[in-house]
C-alpha cells in the first residue's frame, strides 16, 4: 500500500471514529490539546472489551496470576530507586528558528537542519519524560512527586504484600491495568503515542534458572492473544531488542509489533527484567522482597518476566485491522470486522419501520435481550432499514435482528443478519436468545 493510501486510510478511520462516537479530539471546544483524545460512547465500550479480554486471558483463566490496582501517585523515592528520576530521559533537539522539537534518536544520523524550516538544530540534551506534581498545599522540593510513567513499580513494591496475602510462590504473576503518563517530545499518529495512556502489564515472578523458558512462553502467549482476537498474522511480527537498546534493567526484550499504516510499531514488549527491581527496592528500604524455596531450602529473589502492552495501541490496532471497504454492486460499504468479543454493540434490534404494529413487539424483544445482561444491545428505528444496516456495519455490530410485518401477523419469527457475510437467517422469537448465544460464542 502506498504512503498516500496509508494516509487516506488513517483519515477515513479518524473520521469514522469521530462520526460514530469511538474517539474524539480532547478538549475540542477549547481548541484541543496536542495528542489528547477522549473515548466516546462506542470507543469506551471497545476499550473496555479490550481490557476485559486481556484480564480474562491473563488473570481469570489462569491459576497462577492475581490482580492489583496500585496508586498513580506514589512515594517519590520509588522513582529514584527504579532509576526513572535520573535516567528516564530522551535526547531532545530543538530548531533555533521555529522551535520545532525532535527526539534526536529518531532523526537520521547526521541530520543538522530542521525538517520543517531547515533552520539549525541545538545540540542534543536529555529531557525527563516524567510529569512532575506536588503533594499538599506547598509547592517546594519536599512536596514534589511524580505521575507514574509505568504501572510496574506499583506491583514490585507490593510483591511482599501479595506473596503473604495470597500464599503464592513463584512461578506466579501479578497483573494490573492502569493509567501512566509520559511527557513525550513527539506524540502523534492518532492514539498511538500520547502523553496520557493506559497500560496492561503483567509481572510474572519466576525462579532465576527458569527465566529464559518463561520469557519464550510469554512471548508466544501474548502474540496468541492478538491472533485469537482477529489480528491477521501478516500484520504481526516479533522483534528482538539489540543489546544497545535494552533498558537498564533488562536481560532480554522482544517486541510484538503491528504493521500500522505508517509502518511497523510496537504493540507490546515482553522483557526479562531479571531481579533488578526487587533487589533495588529491597536495598533501598531494608524490606525483604524474596521467597523461601522449599527444594533448595534458601531464600531467593525471583526474576521477572514482564509482558507490557498499551490499551490504546491495542485498541487502535484492532480498529485498523478490522476496517474494511467492500464493493456491493453499485455501492460500497464500510465494515468494522471486529471480533465478537471486542465489538462495542453485539446485537442491534431493528424494526423494519417505525410503525405502531411493529414497535411494541420490537421493544419487547429489545428489553428481553438487553435484560439478559450479557451483551451491549442497541435499538434503532430511524431512517431506512438499509441505512441502519450500514450504520451497524460501520460500528462493527456482529448481528442485527429485524422485526417485520410477518413477525407480528404471520409467524412470530425474526430475521438475523450477520455483519461479515450479510447472510440472513429466519428464527422464531422463542429461539432467538439461544440462537444469538450460539452465533456470538
Amino acid at each position: 500500500m502506498t504512503a498516500s493510501n496509508n494516509n487516506l486510510l488513517m483519515e477515513k478511520l479518524v473520521s469514522l471514529c469521530k462520526r460514530r462516537g469511538f474517539i474524539f479530539p480532547g478538549s475540542e471546544i477549547y481548541g484541543g490539546l496536542g495528542s489528547s483524545w477522549d473515548y466516546g460512547p462506542l470507543g469506551t465500550e471497545l476499550k473496555r472489551n479490550v481490557k476485559n479480554s486481556w484480564w480474562q486471558n491473563v488473570v481469570h483463566q489462569r491459576d497462577d496470576t492475581v490482580g492489583l490496582d496500585s496508586a498513580i501517585i506514589m512515594n517519590p523515592e520509588i522513582w529514584n530507586t527504579s532509576g526513572h528520576a535520573a535516567g528516564f530521559t530522551d535526547p531532545l533537539v530543538e530548531c533555533k528558528e521555529c522551535h520545532e522539537r525532535y527526539r534526536a534518536d529518531q532523526l537520521e544520523s547526521g541530520t543538522e537542519a530542521c525538517l520543517k524550516c531547515n533552520g539549525p538544530l541545538t545540540p542534543p540534551r536529555n529531557f525527563n519524560l516524567m510529569f512532575k506534581t506536588f503533594v499538599g498545599p506547598v509547592e517546594d522540593s519536599a512536596a514534589q512527586a511524580w505521575l507514574r510513567p509505568e504501572t510496574a513499580q506499583g506491583i514490585f513494591v507490593n510483591f511482599a504484600n501479595t506473596l503473604v496475602s495470597t500464599r503464592r510462590k513463584p512461578p506466579f504473576g501479578i497483573a494490573q491495568i492502569g493509567k501512566a503518563f509520559r511527557n513525550e517530545i513527539t506524540p502523534g499518529n492518532f492514539t498511538y503515542r500520547t502523553r496520557e495512556f493506559e497500560q496492561m502489564e503483567l509481572e510474572f515472578f519466576v525462579p532465576p534458572e527458569d527465566d529464559v523458558a518463561w520469557h519464550e512462553y510469554w512471548v508466544q502467549e501474548r502474540i496468541n492473544w492478538y491472533l485469537n482476537l482477529g489480528i491477521t498474522a501478516d500484520s504481526l511480527r516479533i522483534r528482538d531488542h539489540a543489546s544497545d537498546e535494552l533498558a537498564h534493567y533488562a536481560k532480554a526484550t522482544k517486541d510484538i509489533e503491528f504493521l500500522f499504516p505508517w509502518g511497523w510499531g510496537e504493540l507490546e514488549g515482553i522483557a526479562n527484567r531479571t531481579d533488578f527491581d526487587l533487589k533495588a527496592h529491597s536495598d533501598a528500604t531494608g524490606q525483604s522482597l524474596d521467597y523461601f524455596d522449599e527444594v533448595k531450602k534458601e531464600r531467593i529473589i525471583p526474576y521477572v518476566i514482564e509482558p507490557s502492552g498499551g490499551v490504546d495501541r491495542a485498541t487502535l490496532a484492532f480498529l485498523i485491522d478490522a476496517y474494511t471497504e467492500e464493493k456491493q454492486e453499485n455501492t460500497e460499504r464500510t465494515v468494522l470486522k471486529l471480533d465478537n468479543k471486542l465489538a462495542p454493540v453485539k446485537v442491534a434490534i431493528l424494526p423494519l419501520s417505525r410503525n405502531e404494529k411493529l414497535t411494541p413487539t420490537a421493544r419487547n424483544i429489545y428489553e428481553t435481550v438487553r435484560n439478559l445482561g450479557i451483551w451491549k444491545v442497541e435499538y434503532d428505528d430511524s431512517q431506512s432499514i438499509g441505512r441502519r444496516y450500514r450504520r451497524q456495519d460501520e460500528i462493527g455490530t456482529p448481528l442485527c435482528v429485524t422485526i417485520d410485518f410477518d413477525t407480528v401477523e404471520l409467524d412470530q419469527s425474526v430475521t438475523i443478519r450477520e455483519r461479515d457475510t450479510m447472510k440472513q437467517t429466519r428464527v422464531s422469537i422463542s429461539d432467538l436468545v439461544p440462537t444469538l448465544q450460539t452465533m456470538l460464542a
